[in-house]
């Protein structure tokens, strides 16, 4: 007969914090690892590129100059094509997306859901950061092409835009689930940020301005920064005695549709 062997227990009688950590009993230091571990997970493929961007690996090198050529030599031949990129690229700049999350977050404010103003706000930040730290670090310069259909100023990994829809994107999406009670709306919702997130990143690339692997990087960065403080933030939801959730499918927030102070 299988006996349950006792949990270790450090000098003050409690269970250690090795067995918390997997302990299902210790909900919040349960999650917290696997939060941490999915977002190492997802660290590392943007890792595994930017080591490979800075060493200028050649068979990437060729995928991102294939890419480029080709999406130019369309942009040149379609000139209603370059207007629609322009356009959206412009339309969802970093900027006007940060305008639209610090409406969302004085909203969130106004309703009384400090807290999840708070995760929103900090979530942009600390993406909106990392973007031109890491730019100034891996120091990539810009495609350079002959007769280009759009200019860019600054360096090139890991792309701006690209970063800052899917910050954008992703708490937008996380926020608003919740109001989305019926399969169709969240589906929409779903539908909605990744059209925003990739459209996003294919015309930094469709105008010669990004490579395809900046674009990439921009994406991997921006979802290991949402992962990281959507982790954070449902942790700190178990531990206030809040009922835990599944952020893809609940939102990080449920209960602020009913109950807003309570986030």
């Amino acid at each position: 007969m299988r006996t349950h062997r006792p949990p270790t227990l450090a000098p003050t009688g409690r269970p250690s914090w090795r067995h918390r950590r997997f302990d299902p009993d210790h909900a919040l230091g349960l999650r917290l690892t696997l939060a941490a571990t999915a977002a190492f997970l997802v660290l590392v493929p943007f890792a595994l590129l930017t080591l490979l961007v800075l060493d200028a690996w050649a068979p990437l090198h060729r995928l991102d100059t294939t890419v480029t050529d080709a999406l130019h030599g369309y942009a040149q031949d379609h000139p209603a094509w370059v207007v629609l990129m322009r356009v959206w690229t412009e339309v969802f700049a970093p900027m006007p997306l940060r305008a639209v999350v610090l409406l969302l977050v004085v909203w969130l404010l106004r309703r009384g859901a400090r807290r999840l103003a708070l995760w929103a706000a900090t979530t942009m930040v600390v993406g909106g950061l990392l973007g031109p730290l890491l730019k100034l670090l891996v120091g990539r310069d810009r495609p350079e092409l002959l007769d280009p259909v759009a200019r860019a100023a600054g360096y090139s990994f890991p792309s701006g835009h690209a970063l800052n829809a899917t910050l954008a994107a992703g708490v937008l999406l996380l926020v608003l689930l919740p109001y989305a009670r019926r399969w169709p709306a969240r589906v929409a919702l779903w539908v909605a940020a990744v059209l925003l997130t990739v459209v996003t990143g294919l015309s930094r690339v469709a105008l010669g301005v990004h490579f395809t692997s900046d674009v990439v990087g921009g994406w991997l960065l921006g979802v290991a920064v949402v992962a990281a403080t959507t982790a954070a933030f449902t942790s700190w939801r178990v531990h206030t005695g809040l009922r835990p959730v599944q952020p893809i499918r609940d939102g990080v927030a449920p209960e602020v549709e009913r109950h807003p102070g309570a986030a």
